[in-house]
């Protein structure tokens, strides 16, 4: 998929991966490489449970759809919201088979709990301009459902956030076409990450990737 930047279309969900390390997201996404955890292992079930695609249910003045397909030809990704709730809004967008004019909001299921960084929120940023793009609205607000917490958190997606996001989307399609994985920049996340065989962090932090296959190599 290596080419044109202006044809390149990215994964919506990665944006996860590069905040959280942009080595991960390259693992990941340019060299196709994966490794399941319990971590990752929980978390698909739980998204199986949330992403069931094409299923409408209407309860009251809010219109609930589950596995949404998504995408932004300006930001040149796609993927799938878990839930998309569409709020009765008399300043709403027209919903196909639905009468009157509704507000969406991106909602994403995650099994832990609040994190200190904020590469979930930079997601649902990223989902709410694909559903802006698509329905030509403006998405003020998202929300989470913490799995462990069991607790349903509200969050401000304001326009410097989404100029971020759009920003890193632009740094993800630069290092996607030139098949760039950036180098090890070792710390504490790298103990939460699944890949941690097959990025070596604390081994490629002392050595060059050349240097250690070459070593393997010359064994």
């Amino acid at each position: 998929m290596a080419g044109n930047e202006e044809d390149l279309e990215l994964v919506l969900s990665g944006i996860q991966h590069f905040q959280f390390c942009k080595r991960q997201w390259a693992l990941i996404h340019i060299e196709q490489q994966w490794l399941e955890d319990a971590r990752t292992v929980e978390g698909h079930h739980l998204h199986r449970k949330a992403d069931q695609p094409f299923i409408r249910e209407k309860r009251g003045d809010k219109l609930i759809v589950r596995g949404m397909p998504v995408r932004s030809n300006s930001l040149g990704v796609t993927g799938v919201c878990d839930v998309v709730e569409f709020v009765r809004d008399d300043n709403g967008v027209p919903i196909r088979g639905a009468e009157g004019l509704y507000t969406p909001y991106p909602v994403e299921y995650k099994r832990g709990k609040p994190k200190r960084h904020d590469a979930d929120v930079l997601q649902l940023a990223a989902q709410a301009l694909c559903l802006e793009e698509m329905l030509m609205c403006t998405i003020d607000k998202g929300y989470f459902y913490y799995h462990e917490i069991r607790q349903r958190v509200e969050v401000t997606l304001d326009e410097p956030l989404k100029t971020r996001v759009r920003s890193m989307f632009e740094e993800m399609k630069h290092y996607y076409v030139r098949r760039y994985t950036p180098k090890v920049k070792a710390g504490p996340h790298c103990r939460l990450c699944s890949l941690q065989s097959v990025c070596l962090p604390a081994l490629m932090h002392k050595r060059s990737v050349k240097s250690y296959v070459e070593g393997k190599i010359m064994e």
